[in-house]
């Protein structure tokens, strides 16, 4: 049968759809384009904001009445977290977030029989990590691994652990296989990414952690680049940082979810930090690599957010030097505990984003103009405005002179700077 996805919400959602893809062509079906003609469409939804539930109703609507009789099937977090809202859509098959391979098997029965089928099961009740394959599409040059799932953390704004259940973590000795495996297939940089890769073995209760995983994937993939998904400020000790300094192919990004800079907004976000500890993560980082990107999200406009902590938050991102922040008014979601709360006005939470925003593209074009007259080690991945663009290892945009470059990692000094991106000259080798 043809098949065609389509992928809403975060990097977990990407990495799951691309296994099934995998999946379905070891299984001798045709992945198509989702506008091209298919025998089934899957829309794998995210449900983080009633914004995403939207796009997600949109996605379903348009394929329903594009394609009236071909199977529609649903899955993610969407319908894990609000099953009646999917069942009114009237789709051919829905499911959540666990056991893709069984969804498949679902899709398959669905097809060929053209029933209607609905799984959907307790995420609360999961207990084991369902490994999928790694990768990523022919034509990139890094591939995403999951190595984890699931979130207890349950923060005032988020809806996920009720989507994706406890945490669920990749035993090392898989993650390893598959990090030889993706180097074997010509990966030049591989992602750790998962709901909440900070929570890594917790569940597996040997004593390991991240930084344990993160050291055995390089050692199977000497060579390749290892980028790190988003992780909790609370990971990075004095520890982590010694260790995964000693790591040549480690990239020196880090994301560090903060969400806002002050202490009382944090609080009613449930958040497990406060803004000393964050601020001693980024010092940390500052220590022990040359120049890191420690880059963020904020949340502005949170319920209860008054101007003084607004205020306070903008002083904390300059404190920090954050080299990247990506700006979210506050978008409520029904089902938790801040969309209880007294919201703020819409006109309230645009204006505070763009002063945000304005902090943030100030704080960036600091850091972009401390990279010139770096040389990095640019991989390089495809044309650009006429000439060649790929990304440093502090995953900032390099453009270069060049052709014939896809997939090769080239020394590049940096010479200027033009809006986000980094403009560089290859060195010869």
């Amino acid at each position: 049968m043809k098949v065609a996805i389509y992928t809403l919400g975060c990097k977990v959602n990407q990495y799951e759809t691309q296994a099934m893809e995998q999946e379905l062509r070891r299984r001798g079906h045709e992945v198509v384009d989702f506008t091209a003609e298919a025998d089934a469409y899957v829309v794998n939804t995210c449900s983080v904001t009633a914004v995403s539930d939207q796009k997600s109703r949109q996605a379903i609507h348009r394929v329903q009445k594009a394609h009236p009789r071909a199977v529609v099937a649903v899955c993610g977090c969407y319908p894990q977290t609000h099953a009646d809202d999917v069942r009114r859509l009237n789709v051919d098959l829905m499911a959540g977030t666990g056991d893709r391979a069984g969804f498949l098997d679902l899709l398959e029965q669905t097809v060929r029989d053209r029933i209607r089928i609905e799984a959907i099961d307790r995420s609360f009740e999961r207990r084991t990590f369902e490994v999928l394959p790694a990768g990523g599409m022919e034509s990139r040059t890094r591939a995403m691994l999951k190595i984890e799932d699931g979130c207890v953390n349950f923060c005032s704004y988020c809806i996920i652990p009720y989507a994706r259940g406890p945490v669920r973590s990749e035993p090392l000795e898989q993650a390893v296989a598959q990090a030889a495996r993706l180097k074997q297939d010509g990966y030049r940089e591989i992602v750790l990414t998962g709901i909440e890769i900070s929570s890594w073995g917790k569940d597996l209760k040997n004593g390991q952690t991240l930084i344990d995983a993160v050291e055995a994937i390089s050692r199977a993939a000497e060579g390749v680049r290892i980028r790190l998904g988003s992780l909790e400020p609370r990971t990075i000790t004095e520890e982590f940082c010694r260790r995964a300094s000693r790591l040549p192919g480690l990239c020196p990004q880090f994301h560090l979810s903060l969400q806002s800079g002050c202490d009382e907004t944090l609080r009613r976000m449930n958040r497990r930090y406060d803004t000393d500890r964050y601020y001693e993560s980024v010092e940390l980082l500052n220590r022990y690599f040359d120049r890191p990107a420690v880059t963020t999200d904020l949340i502005v406009g949170f319920p209860g957010e008054t101007e003084e902590e607004f205020t306070r938050t903008l002083a904390f991102l300059r404190k920090c030097g954050l080299a990247r922040t990506h700006i979210f008014p506050y978008s409520i979601r029904p089902g938790t505990p801040a969309a209880e709360m007294e919201q703020l006005p819409p006109s309230v939470k645009e204006e505070r984003a763009r002063r945000a925003s304005a902090v943030a593209e100030e704080l960036q074009r600091t850091y972009l103009t401390g990279c010139v007259g770096y040389v990095y080690p640019v991989l390089f991945e495809q044309p650009k405005d006429g000439a060649f663009c790929g990304h440093a290892p502090n995953y900032m945009e390099v453009l270069a002179e060049g052709e014939h470059l896809h997939n090769i990692v080239r020394r590049v000094r940096i010479t200027g700077v033009r809006g986000s991106v980094l403009l560089g000259e290859i060195l010869e080798d």
